[in-house]
């Protein structure tokens, strides 16, 4: 995507929603043009300090409410080495492809047929643009994206092993999703818009303004009535230190409705306790919790409420990148309970096998969204499509 410089006047350059034209956080155009006329731009004035994102026609983009999911948090852009089992400095090449957890959440649940919306910020650069448009290419709302004419699009360098899994060098000191302030919150997207669930993860929490940004939002989504859904998404190096980590992603964990979790950050968590263990698991179930997930990659997840635990199988496939794994994972079964009202009822109170079986089968899809996902380079590039997972299943069902 070009970006333009203005010729015609010595100020910074003006933002405009279509990618063709020069941007600013300060100024917009509205564009239009009457038949056999020339290009009318109508200027309009930005927020000092950030910008909206619109779609192609400069209308902000229009969601499903019924069944809306809002994730906030990161943006960024992953660098994933062309071959792996190589260290950064030994790998010959890497792909870019956008990523961050919130946003790959988002864009996992368009692909599925779902409705979502992300806030969250990005650099006023080249590659904060890029991954507006990713957004808007994926059907996902992106009128709560805010740019930052200070900071860079924050950057991270993935080195993958041969057995897929992976390690992250990241490059924000400080990057643009650090700085989100309140101020600049679309909570229009989850008052007013009647979402059903705000998903977020713990990086948001690390630096201000972004952490005062990300509980404000939470408690106007908790406020309007709205399930809120964690995941930690445990990224130590960028934490000062592994007691940091673990007291701020355990600060907002008893406000949570629906947690995902990991073996490695079950853990972490619990300072070494074992994570196969269901009374360690059973430790991190705070009383307002509805759902606790534990995903075991190639094997599957285990789910804990209430009342009932349960352990769900995974599908095996030739690993390549596990890079948003756990994130399609979280779409998918996001995408099951947000249109479906009477299961996220279920959850709160199963009481027959029918309806425990119900909640299994959401998780089947789950399971095969983070399969899916890991076997190609690459979070939001290997995201599945709704008819993919379901021949998936099919296919599975049938060799069974």
């Amino acid at each position: 995507m070009a970006l333009y410089t203005a010729a015609a006047s010595a100020a910074s350059c003006v933002s405009v929603g279509n990618p063709n034209f020069p941007r600013s956080p300060l100024f917009g155009f509205s564009v239009s043009r009457k038949a056999g006329s020339s290009l009318c731009l109508r200027p309009f004035r930005f927020p000092q300090g950030c910008t909206r994102a619109f779609s192609g026609d400069n209308v902000p983009h229009k969601t499903n409410d019924s069944s809306l999911v809002v994730c906030f948090g990161e943006m960024l852009i992953d660098f994933v080495p062309t071959v792996s089992g190589l260290s950064l400095a030994e790998s010959p090449a890497f792909k870019k492809a956008p990523g961050g957890a919130p946003a790959n959440v988002a864009v996992g649940i368009s692909r599925l047929g779902g409705s979502s919306a992300f806030i969250g910020k990005v650099g006023e650069d080249e590659f904060g643009y890029m991954l507006a448009d990713i957004l808007k290419k994926n059907n996902v709302n992106n009128q709560g994206m805010r740019f930052d004419p200070g900071a860079r699009t924050a950057l991270a360098f993935v080195t993958l092993r041969n057995d897929g899994e992976r390690e992250f060098m990241f490059y924000r000191n400080p990057s643009a999703d650090m700085l989100l302030e309140e101020s600049e919150l679309d909570l229009d997207l989850i008052k007013k818009a009647s979402a059903k669930i705000f998903h977020y993860g713990s990086i948001s929490l690390i630096t201000e303004p972004c952490k005062s940004a990300h509980i404000a939002a939470a408690k106007a989504a908790k406020d309007a009535g709205v399930l809120l859904s964690y995941d930690p998404n445990l990224r130590l190096p960028l934490w000062p230190s592994e007691e940091s980590a673990r007291e701020g992603i355990l600060s907002i964990w008893d406000t949570a409705d629906i947690i995902k979790i990991s073996e490695e950050e079950i853990s972490f968590l619990t300072k070494g306790e074992d994570p196969y263990d269901d009374a360690v698991v059973r430790k991190l179930f705070h009383p307002n919790l509805k759902l606790l997930l534990v995903t075991e990659g190639a094997d599957g997840c285990r789910y804990y409420s209430k009342e009932f635990t349960g352990r769900v199988q995974g599908l095996k496939v030739d690993a390549v990148d596990t890079t948003g794994a756990g994130d399609a994972f979280v779409a998918g079964i996001l995408s099951q309970l947000s249109k479906d009202l009477s299961l996220l009822q279920t959850i709160i109170s199963i009481n027959t096998w029918q309806d425990e079986e119900r909640l299994r089968e959401a998780l089947r899809f789950a399971n095969a969204c983070g399969a899916l996902t890991v076997m190609e380079r690459g979070a939001i590039p290997a995201l599945p499509s709704k008819q993919t997972v379901l021949d998936t299943l099919l296919r599975v069902v049938s060799e069974t």
